[in-house]
């Protein structure tokens, strides 16, 4: 799966990684095996890190396992590394799922490599458990919030909002002038429910900063901080007032995404993997005339970020050398352009050495924006804290649908991360 020739050339702050090494020098075949979740843009960088590694390093062979994803696929690398089963490399999650996996006891720490000091502190975090730091980023980060219409846009002069009372206005003046639909609402596919939510924490954090360490503690609860209940209080509003499309209790995420380029959708809460699917369904053309914006908060807007997944190394590899020295490949300048190539740019990387094509999709540049101020973007809540209740998206359905409320909605998820919380062992609970 190519892209278009936007993305074919990467500008480089520093030179292309060279693979002098020991491993890469040896002539002693060696085979490795890597599992990978079954998302398409997962299996296709896996595929494209493999063969450009293996172009320069002819005598190591890689095996690329493919996994289900969702809760059987986290069972799945759960249990392999429980059984010893684990291939030597595998692909998951940052942040709290990868807490969840013991790593000081299951990876193989990775702080001393000298690779890792190009990779940002920020990622770094989100693969840390106590001294040791166990993942690579093997794609881009994400940003949460909001495509819309920039045809529409320019159509009824608006202007991009920064705080939620200018979106949910801007939102009437569609609903007043056009047929469209104020806000694409795609429920038939539940997780796309959750981004109101998810993608609101910056506002959160900004409003209380110390939420994520409280929260975690049991110090803090959604129904009982009027930060976090407004997290849900945003898709309560948006379905009070009527701007879902009609369909939206039975749409999917694909059925957004072309409501939205096709102009029958104004706005679409959505995380910034949807560029690639885009520019892959409906062209470079059709993406430039959508536009992202971070979700608006009370007072103001920053970008929620959602760091890249992570290869890891299981602890019960025989060849923990030669996987090292694949995941240095990864977090190269070589290995970023091999991403590009593959599957696009949907956001920065988290390597100091890789930088972006000369022209990204307008949706990518407007979310650049808010990376150049460090204060503009902060890490979405599960990066944070290990606790993210599995009912989430089920109660922002219901929320959106008008069959419970905000208040209730926030007080039954409060039960729900409860209930996980200590299943996972957290004091305070």
């Amino acid at each position: 799966m190519k892209t278009t020739r936007t993305f074919r050339s990467l500008s480089l702050a520093l030179p292309a990684f060279i693979g002098a090494t020991a491993i890469a020098s040896s002539h002693d075949p060696v085979e490795l095996s890597l599992l990978s979740d079954n998302s398409p843009n997962s299996v296709a960088v896996a595929n494209a890190l493999v063969a450009a590694y293996q172009e320069r390093n002819p005598n190591v062979e890689i095996s690329v396992e493919i996994r289900p994803g969702g809760s059987e696929g986290d069972n799945i690398v759960r249990t392999r590394l429980a059984t010893g089963s684990m291939t030597d490399l595998f692909i998951y999650n940052s942040g709290s799922l990868m807490q969840a996996l013991n790593p000081s006891r299951t990876l193989v720490d990775l702080s001393d490599e000298d690779f890792m000091e190009r990779i940002s502190p920020s990622y770094q975090s989100v693969v840390a458990q106590g001294e040791g730091v166990y993942g690579v980023p093997f794609e881009a980060g994400m940003g949460g919030g909001i495509f819309y219409n920039r045809g529409l846009y320019e159509e009824l002069d608006l202007e991009v909002p920064t705080t939620w009372d200018a979106f949910m206005e801007n939102n009437a003046i569609i609903d007043a002038q056009t047929d469209v639909a104020p806000v694409i609402g795609t429920f038939g596919e539940t997780w796309t429910a959750q981004l109101f939510f998810l993608a609101d924490f910056y506002n959160v954090q900004q409003q209380d900063p110390d939420f994520a360490e409280e929260f975690t503690a049991g110090n803090r609860q959604f129904a009982n901080s009027e930060a976090a209940l407004n997290s849900f209080r945003r898709i309560q509003e948006v379905h009070e007032a009527g701007y879902f499309n009609s369909d939206y209790e039975s749409a999917g995420y694909e059925d957004g995404l072309r409501m939205l380029v096709e102009g029958e959708g104004a706005h679409y809460p959505m995380l910034t993997f949807a560029v690639s699917a885009m520019l892959d369904n409906f062209g470079e053309e059709s993406v430039e005339n959508i536009g992202f914006f971070a979700q608006p908060g009370d007072d103001g807007n920053g970008l929620t970020v959602w760091m890249p997944g992570s290869m890891y190394i299981a602890n019960t590899s025989d060849h923990t050398d030669e996987a090292k020295d694949f995941l240095a490949f990864v977090a190269s300048t070589e290995g970023c352009e091999a991403i590009v190539e593959t599957i696009g740019a949907a956001g920065p990387f988290l390597i100091e050495t890789c930088g972006l094509p000369d022209t990204v999709p307008q949706p990518v540049a407007d979310m650049l924006v808010y990376f150049q101020d460090s204060d503009r973007n902060a890490p979405a809540l599960e990066f944070l804290s290990p606790v993210k209740g599995p009912s989430l998206e089920q109660i922002m359905v219901e929320i959106g649908s008008g069959f419970r409320d905000a208040q209730s909605g926030a007080e039954l998820y409060d039960r729900d991360v409860s209930r996980q919380a200590r299943q996972l062992g957290l004091s305070g609970w």
